[in-house]
This record gives C-alpha cells, sequence and structure tokens, in this order.
C-alpha cells in the first residue's frame, strides 16, 4: 500500500471528529446523508475501495462479497457485533474483517438497567400520564410497579456485558444467575456473585428478570422460542438489549397480550426497523430505537478503533481487533 493513499468507502454518517481523522488519513469516500446504501451501491463501494466502513445495517452476505471484486481486502466493521457479515465467505476470499469490541461495554449494561427499571417500575406509563395532563394527583394505588431489590435476574449470555450487566443488578441487590455455553471461572463467579445454570431450560423457569446478553449465530437464532418463552413465571419480565433475533418476537407478542409474560423491555427487534405493530399497543411493554451503544463517547470510542484498525492494517501489519471466524 506504500506510496498512494488507501482507499476506504464508509456506508453511514460516523461522529465529524472521525470523518475529519478519515480525511487526514485516507483517501476516503464518506456518506452524504445517513441512510443505508442499496445493495447495488455496497456492490460499486466494495469494488472501488481497498477498505469498507459497514454498520449493522449493512447486510455483507456471501452473494454480496461475491461481487466485490479483487480490490477489497478489509472490512472493517463500525460496531462490534459482526452477524451481518459471513465472515467466512470473506476470509475464503481473502477479505479480513475487523470490529470494535469492549466499546459500548458499559453504556449496553446501563440501558439494560435501564429498561429493567422502566419496565418494572412503568416509568413510560407514569410519563405518558403526565405528558397527557390526567394526572390528579398521588394515590395509595395508582402506578404501582415492583422493587428489584432482592429479584432473580436470570442473564443470558455472560460475556462482557453479561458481567456488566451482573456488576450492576448486584449493585441494585439482585440476584444473579446466568447461562453461558462455558461457565466463567470459578474466581469471576466469585466476584460477581453469580450462579451458573447448565440447563437454560431450568434458569429460565425459575427467574423474575430474564436479560439477553448473548451474540446472534445460527446457535442462538429464536434461543428464546415459543417453547422456552412459556417456561417463564407468568410475573416474570425479560429485557433485550442485544439481538432481536434471539428472540421469537412473534411467540413473545401473543404471550405478552395474553398475560403470560408480565412486561418486556426490547432495544432491538428481530426484522430490524420492521416492529410487530401488536407490540406498540402494549402497556407492559418498553420499545426503544436501538439506543443500546447511542453515547457519544462510545461513537467516538468506536470510531478511533476503526481508523486505528485500518491504519494498521496500511501499515502493513495485522489490525489488532481482526475478526477470526473460529473464535466467534
Amino acid at each position: 500500500m506504500a506510496g498512494k493513499r488507501l482507499s476506504v468507502v464508509v456506508t453511514r454518517r460516523l461522529p465529524e471528529t472521525v470523518e475529519t481523522r478519515m480525511k487526514e488519513l485516507f483517501d476516503v469516500r464518506l456518506s452524504e446523508d445517513d441512510a443505508p446504501m442499496s445493495r447495488d451501491a455496497l456492490v460499486a463501494a466494495m469494488q472501488s475501495a481497498d477498505v469498507l466502513v459497514p454498520t449493522v445495517t449493512d447486510k455483507i452476505d456471501a452473494g454480496l462479497l461475491g461481487q466485490a471484486g479483487d480490490r477489497l481486502k478489509l472490512i472493517a466493521n463500525y460496531g462490534s457485533g459482526i452477524d451481518h457479515i459471513d465472515v467466512h465467505t470473506a476470509r475464503q476470499r481473502g477479505i479480513l474483517v475487523s470490529n470494535t469490541p469492549g466499546v459500548v461495554t458499559d453504556d449496553t449494561a446501563d440501558m439494560t438497567l435501564a429498561l429493567i427499571l422502566a419496565v418494572t417500575r412503568r416509568i413510560p406509563e407514569g410519563l405518558a400520564l403526565m405528558q397527557s395532563g390526567d394526572w390528579e394527583g398521588w394515590s395509595p394505588t395508582a402506578m404501582l410497579g415492583g422493587r428489584i431489590s432482592g429479584r432473580r435476574l436470570g442473564i443470558l449470555g455472560m460475556g462482557r456485558i453479561g458481567q456488566a450487566v451482573a456488576r450492576r443488578a448486584r449493585a441494585f441487590g439482585m440476584s444473579v444467575h446466568y447461562h453461558n455455553r462455558r461457565r466463567l471461572r470459578p474466581e469471576i463467579e466469585d466476584t460477581l456473585e453469580a450462579t451458573w445454570w447448565e440447563s437454560l431450560d431450568q434458569m429460565v423457569s425459575r427467574m423474575d428478570i430474564i436479560s439477553i446478553n448473548c451474540p446472534h449465530t445460527p446457535a442462538t437464532f429464536h434461543l428464546m422460542n415459543a417453547r422456552r418463552l412459556k417456561l417463564m413465571k407468568p410475573d416474570a419480565v425479560i429485557v433485550n438489549t442485544s439481538r432481536g433475533e434471539v428472540i421469537d418476537e412473534n411467540a413473545l407478542t401473543r404471550m405478552l397480550r395474553a398475560g403470560e409474560i408480565a412486561g418486556a423491555g426490547l432495544d432491538v427487534f428481530e426484522r430490524g426497523a420492521e416492529i410487530n405493530p401488536r407490540l406498540r399497543e402494549l402497556p407492559n411493554v418498553v420499545l426503544l430505537p436501538h439506543m443500546g451503544s447511542a453515547t457519544v463517547e462510545g461513537r467516538l470510542e468506536m470510531g478511533e478503533k476503526v481508523l486505528i484498525n485500518i491504519k494498521t492494517f496500511d501499515d502493513g501489519h495485522r489490525p489488532p481487533d481482526l475478526v477470526v471466524p473460529g473464535n466467534m
């Protein structure tokens, strides 16, 4: 790559300081608006650039990669999740993939606790009452929710974010339980005061709150399916700040409408922005527009990681956040 600037295409608008640094370092084509690129535009970008910087809204599948041509050498994802990229096919074609791990851990964990509180304490209902002007004053029996101290929290996926959720939950006086494909080391379990469940079914049936914090993979698609959702206690709550595909959204909607699950807090959805309209009608559901990682600090740190990955690659070295298919 020596002798000329690396050609980089960015698919979405990024923070201004990140875009400015991109222009200083590389021959970059930035997005003129914040709309997702069409499939044809993605193909053209991949054929004309050395590096593509996509986001979670860009589906980089095998068909798209098959049209990439020979120039593209690095996909430097802006975000930690890479389930929208066919990493195996990319590597087969000699294209490296990097991401931005660890940046959104605390932000997402904060949002998980915010959703737990919002659902159990009925915060959106209270907000709607105040905004409508219908509040007539305090009453001993009005807007009663439930305290979270003493409740059993079951965390599905105990990676960085799951562990950050556990630390916050303990501070709120919750009893922490988890299911993970690998059990944590004893010293980590002791620090988090967390109980491991080998059986997800058994954990789900005994928890007051379920938090989804695992990535979307073929193994986790609809991990919380209709059968498993029915194991939840009728007064239990489920929160998802990970990936919408982990929950069978239609089954969840039916059970919430039937009162078989007490409530849900969802920041992600199975079909992206196409949310089941029946979910919007339910007072016991809190819906957020994928805000888990939406902090100024987090977005800037993500951009910094992308820049470091590209610059390291440009210097002839392995990107520090290289995604290795076997370790996903």
